[in-house]
């Protein structure tokens, strides 16, 4: 039988109130906390944090606080990573980011969702992947929703959401964001 985190892990209906789940987005808002209120990001405290928290980045990760996320360890990214003020993650499932990616302030980031069911709404949730590729630029309060893919080398517009997967190179604006611009 599967615990409630291997089936969030898996994109299966399950309860987030589980004993385990709850610990798990405990300690994260503790490590949160301490983060938020560092003054100097480039010191080994918070340097220390940081790792604590989201364990799967490569070099050069960087977090303009304040920044709120779920679990922090299903965040994977690669070099060069920025995320400016006010950054929301519910990493409930992988968030996989590539190298060279840089989120405005106030990006949100969902691989949480909830059924259309009311009464299963209720009790359960579920969860789907997220992907950014190499050399994105997020504008700001743009909003990616549970199983979008993001290709290499986009831009997605301030204030955009981000409904459907958007191809490499590509401009994606709006509400829903909609491809305007090949960048090659």
């Amino acid at each position: 039988m599967k615990s409630e985190k291997e089936k969030m892990l898996a994109g299966e209906l399950y309860s987030a109130m589980d004993p385990e789940l709850v610990k798990e987005r405990r300690n994260a808002k503790r490590l949160l906390r301490q983060l938020n209120i560092t003054e100097y990001l480039v010191t080994k405290p918070a340097k220390d944090i940081i790792k604590e928290l989201i364990p799967n980045t490569g070099k050069n990760f960087y977090i303009e606080p304040p920044f709120h996320c779920d679990y922090g360890y299903n965040i994977h990214c690669g070099d060069n990573v920025y995320f400016n003020v006010n950054c929301v993650v519910l990493d409930t499932m992988k968030i996989n980011i590539g190298s060279n990616v840089f989120f405005a302030p106030g990006v949100q980031i969902y691989a949480a969702s909830h059924p259309e069911d009311k009464e299963t709404r209720k009790t359960l949730e579920f969860s789907k992947p997220v992907s950014i590729g190499d050399d994105c630029w997020i504008g700001g309060n743009a909003i990616i929703l549970p199983g979008v893919s993001i290709g290499k080398n986009c831009i997605i517009g301030a204030g955009s959401v981000v409904t459907k997967d958007i191809s490499d190179n590509s401009m994606a604006v709006g509400n829903p964001a909609k491809v305007i611009k090949n960048l090659l």
